[in-house]
């Protein structure tokens, strides 16, 4: 059994690293052991120093700017020690530093038609400081927007293959994207490393690490394209930000050889489960999903594709995989076949009881891997990204991959 719905959906990364090293104040016994070289003769020449030099952007009285504007910081010889934005009225503008140092990012988004003025202090190892300052205005609300989504929320708790999820339409294209993936900002507590990837129409990009999340990870997202150029004279709707959390380690794995789902948690089998798979005409794809939603009754419909062919049900305990309309779900009109024939129009048929069952043990993240069918799960027909390879998942970034996460 299958049915057409999709649900309505309505995400910078900040570390601060700190080094200390403490010295004792009576002096110490030389150690035996340790090897000493003689003293260097006459004076030794002193370390090379780079002067401190900083620029700062926008241009000094640069008008008509996108409230996506970030101070853009260029810097040698030292470090940042403030940066301060103001609006005209002199409000403080929050905002955090690229973890590269090259810009300072808001917050959110600034005021369309508002002047703001940025002051920027820089200091050398000496403590010598030198600052920069600018002012800029902002433009006019855009005529043309992009529309955007992001598939996680506050305070939920999702399962480990729970991939950040943010939607555009229309979708960004190609050239466009790298900019847009700069402001797509995700921490993750306990650090995990992990990238961004699209989908071809680039109506989705998908964040996920090389494995699934650690259980009990906190996830921390900012898709910061509130008034952001994304191409075509469009500009991001407007900013999308969650912290939620991972929960424990649920798999599901289908079998069409054997028409069985080994259920895992925390890596040891806890329920094994006659299933009904799609029958030869309508087969269920095989690949690795994830569960995107949850109703404990729905109706599926399909005579508005199908015509006289298509059926209008109510269906209990369903559980969404793909866009097309696969899910796991309760047929007690295929007991008999589940665990020897597949007769479903796609979906995982299971008994009414492990249905409930299924349904009060998994998360909206949960992932599921269905082997062995005569079909191939299409990328894009729901959230695919586990379904790829770590390699060609990062192949999707439009930006390169740090070596240390490839």
């Amino acid at each position: 059994m299958s049915g057409r719905q999709r649900p309505l959906v309505t995400v910078g990364v900040v570390a601060v690293f700190a080094l200390t090293a403490c010295t004792g104040g009576a002096k110490a016994s030389p150690d035996p052991q340790a090897s000493s070289a003689p003293p260097t003769a006459g004076p030794q020449p002193a370390a090379a120093t780079v002067p401190l030099a900083l620029a700062i952007t926008p241009a000094q009285g640069k008008k008509d700017l996108p409230v996506s504007t970030e101070i853009g910081l260029k810097l040698s010889g030292g470090t940042i020690k403030t940066v301060t934005l103001r609006d005209a009225k002199g409000g403080s503008v929050a905002g955090t530093l690229r973890p590269d140092g090259s810009a300072w990012v808001p917050a959110k988004p600034l005021k369309h038609k508002q002047q703001y003025a940025a002051t920027v202090t820089a200091a050398d190892p000496a403590g010598a400081t030198t600052t920069a300052t600018t002012t800029f205005a902002t433009m006019p609300e855009p005529a043309r927007r992009t529309g955007t989504g992001l598939y996680l929320f506050d305070d939920h708790t999702y399962g480990v293959a729970m991939p950040v999820v943010a939607e555009f339409s229309p979708g960004i294209k190609k050239k466009d994207r790298a900019a847009v993936q700069k402001r797509m900002f995700v921490q993750t507590d306990p650090p995990q490393p992990g990238a961004w990837s699209w989908t071809s129409s680039g109506t989705q990009a998908y964040y996920r690490g090389p494995e699934f999340w650690q259980p009990g990870t906190q996830l921390k997202v900012r898709i910061a394209v509130g008034g952001l150029p994304t191409g075509g004279g469009r500009y991001g709707d407007q900013d999308r930000a969650a912290t939620a959390k991972i929960g424990r380690n649920f798999v599901m794995k289908v079998e069409n050889k054997t028409k069985k789902m080994t259920v895992l948690r925390d890596g040891k089998v806890v329920r094994t489960i006659p299933v009904s798979l799609g029958k030869p005409s309508t087969p269920s794809s095989s690949g690795t999903m994830v569960v995107m939603d949850k109703h404990t009754s729905t109706v599926f419909d399909t005579t508005d594709t199908d015509g006289a062919n298509g059926y209008k049900m109510t269906i209990d305990y369903a559980q969404r995989l793909t866009w097309s309309g696969q899910y796991v779900h309760s047929a007690s009109w295929s007991v008999g076949a589940q665990g020897h024939r597949n007769v479903s129009h796609g979906c995982v048929n299971v008994s009414p009881s492990n249905a409930r069952w299924l349904f009060d043990h998994t998360l909206i993240g949960d992932p599921i891997t269905v082997r062995g069918t005569g079909d191939k799960l299409v990328q894009g027909n729901g959230w695919t990204a586990w379904d790829l390879s770590w390699e060609n998942f990062i192949k999707g970034s439009a930006l390169p991959v740090p070596a240390d996460v490839k």
